[in-house]
């Protein structure tokens, strides 16, 4: 009488080679809930921000490690830079719908990045969000002068980044 495949066989203290005692165990089987998967199937989708590409250039790892889980928990394919010239090759590549750019980086700041950025004809109406640690006015005017559309503080929250990009995506889409 063959054994039911429901459960398994197998030796227990067996000396070259013998069989010693065999005991029955059940195999669990994992249960299927197909009502679990057809719900999450049929709802649609809500997220404002699923499939919009966003560019974070910082120096500091911590801050595009930061922005990069952020974005991509809220749907957001991020784009990720070093430095200035770093996301001046990016920028041309990916086309970004909104960049994120810290002021205090080497090389090229993000002053003069967002300059270029706006000064070039095909990215002129990307939204430029500056990033810094200093919250003073003449930070905020120099922004504004170079063609920055925001200017966030860091450390940000999750809210308040998330906040940013649904502000200038809603601007976008009209």
């Amino acid at each position: 009488m063959p054994i039911p495949a429901s459960f398994m066989l197998y030796a227990r203290g067996a000396p070259h080679g013998r069989l010693g005692k065999l005991k029955r165990r059940s195999v669990r089987r994992p249960t299927v809930r197909p009502a679990a998967r057809s719900r999450e199937k049929t709802l649609p989708d809500r997220n404002p921000l699923n499939g919009v590409k966003v560019m974070v250039i910082d120096d500091s790892n911590t801050i595009r490690r930061s922005a990069e889980i952020f974005l991509l928990q809220a749907g957001c394919t991020v784009i990720l830079a070093e430095d200035g010239f770093d996301a001046l090759a990016k920028i041309a590549d990916h086309q970004p719908n909104m960049i994120f750019v810290d002021i205090m980086m080497p090389r090229l700041d993000g002053y003069q990045t967002c300059a270029l950025i706006k000064k070039n004809a095909k990215f002129h109406t990307t939204p430029v969000v500056m990033l810094s640690s200093k919250d003073g006015l003449f930070d905020r005017a120099r922004g504004r002068m170079v063609g920055s559309d925001q200017y966030l503080t860091k450390p940000f929250t999750k809210e308040s980044l998330l906040k940013a990009v649904a502000t200038h995506v809603r601007a976008a889409n009209g």
